[in-house]
């Protein structure tokens, strides 16, 4: 009956019939049925060392259904994770996956044969251990409907999780036969992070760090048991904000948004694994489809961190402490998009070469230069730059922190404004200086260009402010230098206009120069392989 079943699901997807074929062997079901019944019972006789009268009997099934819970979600993740990669990474050594690669299969019907097939011997220890979870949270008088809801938020959790580990398993071949330990390892890390940021500090949902907790079922697992959790306030999500939006008044609204992240996410991962599964050495991304991301990563990020305050601070005081961790995220994210989308000089040399030659002639230059793959990238991070900078706009435009004296005298008028649209002018500058520098180190013909890119803006990133720190030039005392520094706002305090105008003008200067090389250089490369071309013709 199981082979006619798996032949069944072969006509339906080849690949998920190859990966269950290699896994469903009486050996391999045994050894995961025979784990899932002993730890089952080790469980129950655990909670059935000692008796009391008949209420102990129903907090005996909450704790046995809590404990089923928790074990479901890491074994899920932690080792579902483990085996995608892990699994990639076999396939790469044996030479297999650039066989499926060449197989007629759709790319989603490859990867969801893998997210069905690689992590099965798992879902069987699950389901076998489900009767028991469904009956202990039946005797603990557990809503059916919010046992549902948990196991749609697991299963949705662990499509985004797996997407995410296919897509780290085909980006991670340097890490050689380490990567699955890898990839688990810092998903545990990242789960057990957020576990105890969401059972010891309940602040963290007024900011934008309430994003990355949607990514932990354990937020939700208490706020849909908050009983089980000795919760006497109930859970913290009872105060989720959206854009003021008070999401945790109801369970629908919760559920519904937790979905709806957990699905956008996966689809933009989908998409990532599908472009670059045929073709290992495309980016991520495309231009386009990252535009689309930080505006969406901006939505998120100011969503919430833009709630109605709980306690007596003014939402801009409490707003403030939002400010730093914007910037960094966003820092972060536009640097990670400065190395993803700068092409190499092997995509610049064809896309040059081309318009050299006027074969794309009548092809707008800027419209190549927003969407084409191959074009520099440069303007592409500008545009991202823009989507990044529209909500400080809006924001600095509209907040009345400048009209308070707040602590800081600076920030009382329309000059402390201005300044920190100028410090807001010199970050963006910046960004698009080491946008340049990368492009500049991805011409070169020397190997490991990624790996000196990388290291470069590294070094260019943290190198100066430890210099800094580290032969004492605070930005109290020495505020011109921080303003060139990759953290100007520590020196917008105690720096006059005039001093950040000019600061601005000289790394715009800097930035002018640097491009008008780059397009001098990228000239050059077309031109040589164009003539390199006409010889060999």
């Amino acid at each position: 009956m199981m082979l006619n079943l798996i032949d069944k699901i072969g006509d339906w997807n080849p690949q998920l019939f190859r990966e269950l074929k290699g896994r469903l062997n009486f050996f391999n079901v045994a050894i995961a049925v025979t784990v899932s019944l002993v730890l089952q019972w080790l469980l129950v006789s655990y909670q059935l060392r000692e008796f009391a009268d008949d209420n102990w009997w129903r907090e005996h099934w909450e704790h046995t259904f809590l404990t089923l819970s928790v074990i479901f979600i890491f074994t899920l993740l932690v080792a579902g994770t483990y085996l995608l990669i892990n699994d990639l990474a076999k396939e790469e050594t044996r030479g297999t996956l650039n066989f499926i690669r060449l197989s007629p299969q759709s790319e989603t019907s490859i990867l969801t044969g893998k997210l069905l097939g690689v992590p099965s011997l798992i879902y069987l220890f699950i389901l076998v251990a489900l009767p028991l979870h469904l009956w202990a949270g039946f005797s603990a008088q557990i809503a059916f409907n919010y046992i549902l809801i948990y196991y749609a938020i697991v299963a949705a959790s662990c499509i985004f999780f797996y997407s995410a580990a296919l897509l780290f398993g085909l980006f991670s071949r340097s890490f050689s036969g380490f990567q699955p330990w890898l990839g688990s390892g810092l998903l545990l890390l990242f789960l057990f992070i957020t576990m105890v940021v969401a059972s010891s500090d309940n602040r963290t949902l007024n900011n934008s760090t309430a994003w990355f907790r949607l990514f932990n079922p354990w937020d939700v697992t208490n706020y849909l048991f908050p009983n089980l959790f000795n919760l006497s306030d109930g859970s913290p999500l009872t105060n989720l904000q959206f854009f003021y939006l008070p999401l945790g008044t109801s369970v629908v609204s919760v559920i519904g948004f937790y979905l709806l992240n957990f699905g956008l996410c996966s689809y933009g991962i989908f998409q990532a694994l599908k472009r670059c599964f045929r073709n290992p050495q495309a980016s991520i991304i495309s231009k386009e489809q990252s535009y689309f991301l930080v505006a969406f990563c901006q939505l998120m990020m100011w969503g919430f961190s833009v709630q109605i305050s709980l306690n007596n601070e003014t939402w801009d005081e409490r707003f403030a402490g939002n400010l730093v961790l914007l910037a960094v995220y966003n820092s972060l994210l536009i640097l990670s998009l400065i190395v993803v989308l700068s092409p190499h000089r092997q995509d610049v040399q064809d896309w040059a070469r081309y318009r050299y030659q006027g074969v794309s002639s009548r092809k707008n230059l800027w419209q190549d230069l927003i969407s084409a793959e191959k074009s520099p990238a440069l303007v592409a991070i500008a545009i991202n730059l823009a989507i990044v900078t529209i909500p400080w706009l809006v924001w600095i435009s509209f907040t009345s922190i400048f009209d308070t004296n707040n602590g800081q005298s600076w920030l009382s008028n329309d000059i402390g404004r201005f300044k920190v649209l100028l410090a807001i002018a010199l970050s963006i500058s910046l960004m698009m200086i080491y946008a340049t520098i990368t492009q500049f180190i991805l011409l070169l013909k020397t190997p490991k260009r990624s790996f000196w890119a990388v290291g470069t803006l590294s070094t260019a990133m943290f190198l100066p402010p430890m210099i800094l720190q580290f032969i004492d030039i605070p930005p109290s005392k020495y505020p011109t230098v921080w303003l060139f520094s990759t953290f100007p706002w520590a020196a917008i305090e105690y720096s006059g206009v005039t001093t950040i105008f000019m600061a601005f003008l000289a790394e715009l200067s800097v930035l002018a120069l640097l491009n008008f090389q780059l397009a001098r250089r990228v000239r050059l490369v077309g031109a040589s392989a164009t003539k390199a071309l006409l010889v060999g013709r």
